[in-house]
């Protein structure tokens, strides 16, 4: 029998069993424990069940050969937990410079028209971009079209002012950088303007979540059970990645969060078995 699950959006589509296993090997599992696993939960599927229903069982049968994934939750989730402003813009000008770009802060530069605020200047290879930075709360939601066309509008507006001298910076091109998959619209015109673009799952070599596993660049919110005011206390601290928390001290770490210290060992040693696996 065909089963048929139901997407987040409410579409439905039929069952794959290599995306349960992809799931498992990114999470740790060697294919054999993945295909394992696969097999595992096939028993309890129905026709229409929900994906998000599938991806519990596949951590809670997951966690019986990889321990490690006890404590983590879906990168996609842990993203979409980050505050758009400004752990996640600081996020994604982390990751850049971990790719071999020179990256600045925000910026207000004079175009021909007005002013415009940027999330970022990023320069690679000789070549000068500005960074606009989408996130999403929820994951599933596409980045659409107006964020590419509002790239290039801003993109011809600030070229305009360089040339009549009302800023100082040459920009070649943008680059657009979401948590989610772009749409199709948003994705060819993007081509079209030679605009670069960083969404989640997008073709390699500038996809988002190949480029955080990579370097294993996973923000704090990647910790299964943090609530929303341990997320805030580290947001408060600057902490926004696992890196920084395993590198500082456990009571430099306290002092910073004020967290308490037994909640706060169970945390730095989960964020330890992370970034060891």
């Amino acid at each position: 029998m065909l089963l048929h699950v139901i997407r987040a959006d409410g579409s439905k589509q039929p069952y794959d069993e290599e995306k349960v296993i992809q799931t498992c090997l990114r999470l740790g599992a060697s294919r054999a424990v993945a295909e394992t696993v696969a097999e595992n939960i096939s028993s309890k599927l129905y026709d229409g069940i929900k994906t998000n229903i599938i991806l519990e069982m596949v951590f809670e049968e997951l966690e019986k050969y990889v321990p490690s994934v006890k404590h983590k939750m879906d990168l996609r989730r842990a993203l979409a937990l980050m505050k758009p402003k400004p752990d996640f813009e600081c996020y994604v000008r982390i990751i850049l410079k971990n790719y071999g770009f020179k990256v600045y802060s925000n910026r207000i530069l004079r175009g021909r028209c007005v002013e415009h605020e940027v999330d970022g200047i990023a320069i690679r290879n000789g070549k000068t971009y500005i960074v606009e930075v989408k996130h999403h709360y929820n994951y599933h939601t596409p980045t659409g079209l107006d964020v590419s066309r509002i790239a290039r509008a801003v993109l011809e507006d600030l070229n305009e002012g360089y040339l009549l001298g009302l800023n100082n910076l040459k920009i070649d091109t943008a680059i657009i950088v979401c948590n989610t998959k772009l749409s199709e619209h948003a994705r060819r015109y993007a081509d079209c303007r030679g605009i670069l673009h960083i969404g989640w799952n997008s073709p390699e070599p500038w996809n988002l979540r190949i480029m955080i596993e990579k370097k294993k660049l996973y923000p704090i919110t990647y910790i299964r059970g943090l609530n929303e005011n341990l997320r805030e206390r580290f947001s408060s601290a600057g902490i926004i990645l696992l890196k920084q928390l395993v590198a500082l001290s456990f009571d430099e770490v306290g002092r910073l969060t004020k967290i308490s210290s037994k909640k706060l060992k169970g945390i730095v040693e989960s964020a330890k078995t992370i970034m060891e696996c």
